[in-house]
């Protein structure tokens, strides 16, 4: 009788295992240090969403399709930007605005990400990089960083639909694409 409810339930713990995987990986300090990602609530939010957008387009795929642990995976990431501003102290009139501001940025990250790494070409992701995650930090070197994200995906892409739709996920470490950074030049 309360199946709906138990699955739902279920759905939420996958979600939450995957977001936390999200988060953790999207502090990872190589990429505040080597790749030259702005150590900011900027800066931390624009890898959480990168890291997310590539998970949740892995999510999508043919071979996995779950739309609902999609959906409240987004949510889950709803839910952390709300309760973040709460604690960062910003009024309750304006965390509404904002939570909706962040998830638009979600959505608007997720497609240019999508789109440039369809793209053969790494041209498309470092500019989408360049746009977002490299905003606030002019002149930082994109290229590490995509290479990254064309191994994340690639990673994401090769692990077993049955392991994401249970809620499992692993991330590749950073840590070939730093040790080939060259901090204030191109490596």
């Amino acid at each position: 009788m309360f199946e709906w409810l138990t699955g739902r339930r279920e759905d939420r713990r996958k979600a939450g295992d995957i977001y936390g995987a999200v988060v953790a990986q999207s502090r990872n300090p190589a990429f505040y240090t080597a790749f030259q990602v702005d150590d900011s609530t900027v800066g931390r939010y624009e890898m959480i969403a990168l890291t997310l957008a590539v998970t949740l387009d892995r999510l999508g795929a043919e071979d996995v399709a779950d739309e609902e642990l999609r959906r409240i995976l987004v949510e889950t990431f709803v839910t952390d930007m709300d309760d973040a501003m709460r604690e960062m102290g910003i009024g309750d009139n304006s965390v509404p605005r904002n939570v909706k501001k962040a998830a638009g940025g979600l959505y608007e990250r997720g497609l240019a990400y999508r789109t440039a790494l369809r793209d053969a070409g790494d041209a498309p992701i470092e500019a989408a990089l360049a746009t977002y995650v490299y905003a606030t930090t002019p002149g930082a070197d994109a290229r590490p960083l995509a290479r990254y994200v064309r191994r994340l995906h690639a990673h994401l892409a090769s692990q077993p639909a049955d392991a994401l739709r249970a809620g499992q996920v692993e991330f590749p470490s950073p840590a070939n694409d730093a040790a080939a950074t060259h901090i204030g030049r191109p490596a």
